[in-house]
């Protein structure tokens, strides 16, 4: 795992590697993820009856260790049905609570991934929320890391990988969110 306090050296190590990611990405990858949460975001207020913010969030708390076609159809499926199922305890729980009108901040953990993924796709123009997942970990290290833990459970490492994706975005001239979503899409389409 990459160490929780870093030095200078190492956030601009993974920043110039996030920026070098992006200058790999082809003009299709850059313009799919540009539009990745606008195409989220207008699926959120599809599936909620116009309510972005409920239907974000219940994709969000339905998000974990599934794909986005999983995450997409379990989240459809929870509003055709009016009950969330399909995902762990956990997962149910927190969807149903903002289906039932908790305000997903209330619900979801708004400091790490999950409620990142919410603020992503309830504003794509969010100006600071980035979702730092496994592949956004391994664009910055420069590694893939596979199965092993990452530890982005510790606020401070995704804390750390956060601020240098926002430093690339400013160097960049985009918000965080769609040069996270860029760069993934040339990491898993990547040779």
């Amino acid at each position: 795992m990459i160490p929780v306090k870093s030095t200078e050296e190492q956030r601009a190590a993974y920043t110039q590697a996030i920026m070098d990611k992006w200058k790999s990405a082809t003009l299709d990858q850059k313009r799919r993820g540009r539009e990745w949460y606008v195409t989220a975001h207008e699926f959120a207020a599809e599936i909620a009856a116009g309510d972005t913010s409920k239907g974000a969030g219940v994709l969000a708390a339905l998000s974990a260790n599934k794909s986005w076609a999983e995450n997409c159809r379990l989240a459809r499926k929870a509003f055709a049905e009016g009950a969330a199922s399909g995902h762990v305890r956990d997962a149910v729980t927190k969807a149903n609570r903002i289906m039932a009108g908790t305000h997903p901040s209330e619900v979801l953990p708004m400091h790490i991934k999950t409620g990142c993924f919410y603020l992503c796709i309830a504003d794509p123009e969010n100006p600071d929320a980035v979702v730092i997942d496994r592949h956004a970990h391994d664009i910055a290290v420069r590694k893939i890391y596979g199965q092993r833990d990452r530890g982005l459970g510790a606020i401070g490492r995704y804390n750390l990988l956060a601020h240098c994706y926002r430093a690339a975005a400013q160097k960049i001239g985009e918000v965080p969110s769609k040069v996270q979503a860029v760069t993934w899409v040339a990491h898993i389409e990547r040779k």
